[in-house]
């Protein structure tokens, strides 16, 4: 199956006088099943429609909205994988100098708030034709919500748009629906009863069996009214128990359905099964590609949803917390066809998803019942009805392994490690050290402070104190030296100074030095943004410090890569300011040394360069992440250095 038309001569090509959808998206047109647009196109399309393509218009001219004509039913609007303006700018709020998802890893093909821009532009070119949003940008902001980059609160991006519709979550139930009624002949305006979308009306006996939020106006004013939405939004994200929610305006009511069931495995199945072309258009080889290909291309999906439930994470107001899995035979017939592609070279890069080691429902409950409004599945410690099995991922990766021309199969995508370590059968733990580790395994432990550790939902430090031993116990029996790089977090709700110079003496103890350090990032639809702007906890109305300032967030960063001479003078301050001058010294324990005695200097002195290489760090430009993470500037180790990282000690 070729790619989707994007011109009008490709549209002819085909015998079409007209699109019945087009798609307008934000990143550059990737047809693989791991980005958003090319799945609900290809649904679209095996439903007998058909579908145009425009990718990263310049929205300063309304001819690039029209250059496939006006479609029969409906224009479909997204900002792509990401949030534009997660995209665009880091935590700091600086410029990203490079997005993955436009051609040759170009910058600024696409506007800030990119689905509320080109919504704006094609309403000005169009006037009566629908326009319905998708993607992960218009599914968080559904709603009112905070916007950490206008630091203020936002009304729902559905009258911001001028769109008809919001399709919220993954979306293949809803865009076939919406599909099917516009093609009745229904009304855009009268499609108001279709689960996962969110529509805006000013008749106030259009929803039932609803819940009133509080009203824009009020939540503009008061952060505990804010708190209040955010929690009633939060409790009704399961598809089973939610309910219809309303929110006033002085103008609107935008009335939020309940949520769509996630796709069982036979329609999982089904949509993996599409003819997708796994690439990129040949339209951007002249350009050197869409680096974002390169991590996913030979990457398989096996699971969706995650019942983790980090309080920093997103997914439980847009995946869910119900996993629902694809087979063993859908996995292993795309596995055996993408192992012809001419430049596989032998590794399947990941088996996955938003947790890897998740291929089923928490419990048999969640299937019925739905998921608990007030209890996480394994915080602050495993519910006793939760199902620890690995059996079934293990199983489908000994068939992977199996397949001719597969050399190696790797895990990449987050593993939890609680989850695992809570696993009585060690079977999966000791195949993925054999197996599955390609010389280091990330793990997102994030801080070590307990208080912080409970304004993330994660578990005790503890916890992965027993899984880092027992992994270089396993690494070491089955004679392999590998290694553990946890992924830590700074400037969380909860995190102080004493908290961030608790996790830099950890790191000292461990022997590590993180060359990435991730910055809490306030996106929308996360139970931790809401903490950071209100400073108090939605669910107890517990007040929590939250560091603001660039200031102090860089020192909490600084103090995580202390040993680097350019953080002394923040790591310093820091040191003082929480009154540990007995980490200022020249035992074993102290993070850095005075700045001056017997007339040399240290630390960040450019008398003492020589000093400096000796600690096994020099200077090194990094390039950005386009993940969303925040990356200071940070001293590469040396190869011995970072061969040991995180190695236990014998």
């Amino acid at each position: 199956m070729p790619f989707l038309p994007v011109t009008m001569e490709e549209m002819k090509e085909r015998g079409w006088e007209q699109a019945d959808f087009i798609y307008v998206c934000g990143d550059a047109y990737v047809d693989h099943p791991s980005f958003g647009a090319a799945i609900i196109c290809r649904v679209l399309e095996s439903k007998g429609y058909k579908v145009g393509f425009i990718a990263q218009p310049d929205w300063n001219k309304k001819e690039e909205f029209m250059k496939l004509g006006k479609p029969r039913l409906g224009f479909l609007v997204s900002s792509g994988n990401i949030d534009s303006m997660v995209n665009h700018y880091s935590v700091a709020k600086k410029r990203r100098q490079k997005d993955a998802y436009s051609p040759g890893g170009k910058m600024g093909l696409r506007p800030d708030r990119a689905t509320i821009v080109y919504s704006n532009k094609i309403r000005e070119v169009y006037k009566d034709v629908p326009i319905i949003l998708g993607g992960i940008e218009a599914s968080l902001r559904r709603l009112s919500h905070y916007d950490y980059w206008d630091n203020k609160v936002r009304r729902s991006i559905l009258l911001d748009s001028g769109a008809d519709i919001v399709l919220y979550g993954m979306g293949e139930h809803q865009i076939v629906e919406v599909a099917e009624a516009l093609d009745s002949g229904i009304p855009v305006s009268e499609i108001t009863f279709i689960k996962g979308s969110v529509y805006k009306t000013k008749d106030e006996s259009r929803p039932y069996d609803f819940i009133k939020l509080p009203k824009y106006k009020d939540v503009l004013k008061s952060k505990k009214e804010y708190s209040k939405s955010f929690m009633i939004q939060y409790e009704n994200t399961d598809a089973i128990t939610a309910k219809t929610l309303v929110e006033e305006y002085d103008e609107w009511l935008v009335v939020q359905n309940p949520p769509s069931p996630p796709l069982k495995m036979n329609e999982l199945d089904s949509v993996y099964a599409l003819d997708y072309m796994r690439t990129y258009h040949p339209m951007y080889e002249k350009d050197g590609g869409i680096p974002a290909i390169e991590e996913v291309k030979f990457s398989l999906i096996s699971n969706r949803g995650c019942f983790g439930s980090c309080n920093f994470c997103a997914l439980a107001f847009h995946q869910g917390r119900v996993v629902t899995a694809r087979s063993h035979s859908s996995i292993i017939r795309e596995a055996e066809k993408i192992v012809w592609e001419p430049d596989f070279k032998g590794y399947i890069h990941d088996v996955g998803g938003p947790t890897a080691n998740f291929r089923g429902s928490a419990c048999k409950k969640q299937e019925t019942e739905g998921v608990c409004k007030h209890r996480q599945c394994l915080f602050p410690t495993p519910c006793k009805n939760l199902k620890i099995d690995h059996k079934d991922y293990v199983s489908l990766l000994r068939k992977l392994r199996e397949i001719p021309r597969v050399k190696k199969v790797f895990v990449r995508s987050g593993i939890r490690y609680d989850y695992l370590i809570y696993d009585k059968d060690e079977t999966f733990f000791k195949e993925l050290c054999k197996y599955h580790v390609s010389g280091q395994l990330k793990v997102a432990p994030e801080h070590v402070s307990p208080r912080v550790l409970a304004k993330m939902g994660k578990p005790t430090r503890e916890v992965y104190d027993k899984f880092y031993k027992r992994y270089y116990e396993i690494n070491k029996n089955i004679g392999k030296e590998q290694y553990l790089v946890p992924y830590l977090m700074s400037s969380h709700p909860g995190s102080d100074i004493d908290a961030a110079i608790e996790l830099a003496e950890y790191l000292r103890d461990i022997g590590h030095m993180p060359e990435q350090v991730q910055d809490f990032y306030p996106t929308p639809g996360t139970l931790s943004t809401c903490m950071y702007y209100t400073e108090e906890d939605p669910r107890t109305g517990e007040k929590v410090y939250v560091p603001k300032t660039p200031h102090e967030k860089a020192m909490q960063r600084a103090l995580m890569q202390y040993r680097n001479p350019n953080n002394y003078d923040l790591v310093m301050e820091a040191l003082k300011k929480a009154h540990r001058e007995d980490l200022i010294g020249f035992d074993k324990h102290c993070l850095i040394r005075p700045r001056n005695f017997g007339g040399v200097a240290f630390r960040g002195s450019k008398t003492d360069r020589s000093k400096q290489k000796q600690s096994g760090f020099s200077n090194t430009k990094k390039q950005s992440n386009f993940k969303n993470s925040s990356k200071s500037k940070v001293d590469k180790p040396k190869k011995k250095t970072i061969r040991n990282v995180h190695k236990k000690k014998s």
